[in-house]
């Protein structure tokens, strides 16, 4: 036998990812369950393109290079005199360019186009899931541009606003929702201090109302758009997205915690912009970059430690009502950190599946057989595929939720199979409500340990930051994904939220009702009693005791909700396609320890039938057989 060396001996054969959209067994599902036929017809030769350039090499290298070659800043804030002057947020091309791919691709405009009524939103979010992975995090500048946008668009209905505010607002907007990435415009979400971490009440930022003198400089002569009339001081512990063109944020007024809108730049005409004295120029609008954050993922990300002096901005809303005008931004900002978790869990078995069915492992007495004929390596997979499959239902609902809210005067009937879960407008609100902080909790909590079981699937190799075959680089994936259980609200405070809101004392009946209507609906059938007996009572648990005595279980309640809901989703699921591989993953969800308080397990059957019943969860195929798989 030769030994082996560096350049011969034996060579694992690299796997190869397939289209997502095309291959991804859930995603197949989802898309089939929530979209008429009609409108899933039209937009499927998109997505399944998008799927196709995700993947391309040229994708990839700006993610490398997004990764390898990370923000810094340039420049002390003095110049060789020691006077004041900018520092400079310095990005990669690569962030650069994949941030210009996000915006040709409307993966923020899209959500404000008409055509496709109230499942806007599911096309939208299900193209952002695809590109997730692809993106080196310029997904979260986007998420919070959604948020902005939509804030915005509220406000651009209300026949209070001053003709200055509209066109101010206007401007802001249409930068916001634009295709054209020299025109488009991505926000900041400024909420965070030092004092308060999540809980933002106690801000210490402060605005104070103070116009600027008649005739004084434009803060953006090319558009004619003024400086605002407030002006904002304060510091900001974290803010990420810090190269982007504006940004909401939280301040203090004489009435209470506010919400402003302000842009990152403005023009100033004293500027000195030349080496010959040349002046005007733009500068950015009082704020100084105190240093980058160094964090565990999203590195490609710059965020950052702001200070804030005389930063000019604008009112919006009311004074004194800064979180509720956030709660806006939240609401799109949560669903899209479960997108993006869910981005990656989907990458991270496209990777692990085509792993599968290239490698061999022993098999006992000198015998190798592939990955795909291990029994136990398939189980493994098929379980992390019912978990996705369950976190992508609870999450596309919650999509489509919002996009029945935002769109509510629609005439289009809902698909039978989701007709029992489509509750009236009236409680669209109250349940989205109480639907946002239970999914972003839920599901970017469960997406760590999976995307951990994609990247051990692979063995030695999965732990490897692999740069060099990037589509590959699953621990990358992972490190990115422990943020999203964070930023929003974590665990504790996401579960606190879902209490309050189910304890409040003019929308919690409301949001009560609603998910009494959707449950009851979805889960009538008399074998799946089960999932109502647990809905009851959790909901007697709920009206029993104060909001004081639930909180120390809230992460339960959140839990067994979530898990009821899943389950009322996934049986609507069966229903629409009563098939042996649906059938399956439905009755190992509610066979699954972690509903073992709910329902008896019920037995597998035999080794042969379980193995081709994991397969075909796992690749989406029927007639899956020993060692290949029918794509």
């Amino acid at each position: 036998m030769e030994p082996a060396s560096a350049s011969k001996g034996f060579f694992q054969p690299l796997p190869t990812l397939t289209n997502q959209f095309l291959h991804d067994p859930s995603i197949k599902r989802v898309f089939e369950l929530f979209l008429p036929a009609d409108i899933a017809r039209a937009v499927a030769p998109e997505i399944s393109s998008l799927g196709d350039e995700v993947l391309q090499q040229r994708i990839f290298d700006h993610v490398s290079d997004a990764e390898k070659n990370e923000p810094y800043i340039v420049g002390g804030g003095r110049n060789a005199f020691g006077q004041a002057v900018d520092t400079k947020l310095i990005v990669t091309e690569g962030w650069r360019k994949l941030q210009s791919f996000n915006i040709e691709k409307g993966l923020v405009s899209q959500g404000y186009e008409d055509g496709l009524d109230q499942y806007t939103r599911l096309v939208q979010y299900l193209r952002a899931l695809i590109f997730e992975s692809s993106s080196a995090n310029v997904s979260c500048p986007s998420a919070m541009s959604d948020g902005a946008a939509r804030i915005l668009q509220r406000h651009l209905l209300d026949s209070k606003l001053s003709l200055e505010e509209r066109v101010v607002f206007q401007n802001a907007y249409n930068h916001l929702v634009s295709r054209d990435p020299t025109k488009a415009w991505t926000s900041g979400q400024w909420m965070t201090e030092r004092i308060g971490g999540s809980d933002v009440s106690l801000s210490e930022t402060v605005a104070t109302y103070s116009p600027l003198p008649t005739g004084s400089p434009l803060c953006d002569p090319e558009e004619g758009i003024p400086s605002g009339p407030w002006s904002i001081d304060g510091f900001k512990w974290f803010s990420s997205a810090t190269d982007s063109n504006m940004t909401i944020l939280l301040a203090q007024t004489s009435k209470g915690l506010s919400a402003f809108y302000a842009p990152m730049k403005r023009y100033n005409p004293s500027l000195v912009t030349s080496a010959t004295g040349l002046k005007g120029g733009t500068e950015l609008n009082g704020v100084t970059i105190s240093r980058l954050k160094n964090k565990m993922g999203t590195r490609s990300l710059p965020t950052a430690e702001l200070q804030l002096r005389g930063m000019r901005g604008w009112l919006i809303g009311k004074e004194g009502q800064g979180i509720k005008e956030i709660t806006t931004i939240l609401t799109i900002t949560r669903i899209r950190s479960a997108i993006s978790a869910l981005g990656h869990v989907s990458r991270g078995l496209a990777v692990a599946r085509a792993y599968t069915e290239v490698r061999e492992v022993g098999a006992g007495r000198g015998k190798r057989m592939g990955l795909i004929d291990s029994v136990l390596h398939m189980r493994t997979l098929a379980n992390l595929a019912v978990k996705q499959h369950a976190m992508m239902l609870l999450t596309f609902y919650s999509s489509y939720l919002l996009g029945l809210e935002e769109r509510w005067n629609s005439a289009r009937a809902p698909p039978p199979a989701i007709a029992a879960v489509t509750p009236p407008p009236e409680f669209l609100t109250p349940l989205l409500r109480v639907m946002t902080p239970l999914l972003k909790a839920y599901v970017t909590k469960q997406a760590i340990p999976l995307l951990y079981a994609c990247m051990e699937s692979l063995g030695g190799v999965g732990y490897l930051e692999n740069n060099e075959s990037e589509y590959m680089n699953i621990a990358r994936l992972f490190r990115d994904a422990c943020v999203l259980n964070i930023w929003e609200g974590t665990t504790d405070v996401l579960s606190t939220d879902l209490v309050r809101a189910l304890k409040h004392p003019k929308g919690g009946h409301d949001s009560i009702k609603a998910l009494d209507l959707i449950i009851i609906k979805g889960g009538n059938e008399e074998e799946e009693a089960f999932v109502v007996m647990e809905w009851e009572g959790l909901k007697s648990q709920l009206e029993a005791n104060s909001q004081d005595d639930l909180l120390a279980d809230a992460r339960d309640i959140l839990w067994r909700l979530a898990k009821v809901l899943i389950t009322t989703l996934l049986l609507l699921d069966v229903r629409s396609r009563d098939e042996p591989v649906i059938r399956e993953m439905y009755r190992r969800w509610v066979d699954s320890p972690d509903m073992s308080n709910m329902r008896q397990a019920t037995s597998l059957g035999n080794m042969k039938t379980t193995l081709e019943l994991d397969r075909s969860i796992v690749f989406g195929t029927v007639d899956a057989v020993a060692g290949t798989s029918k794509l």
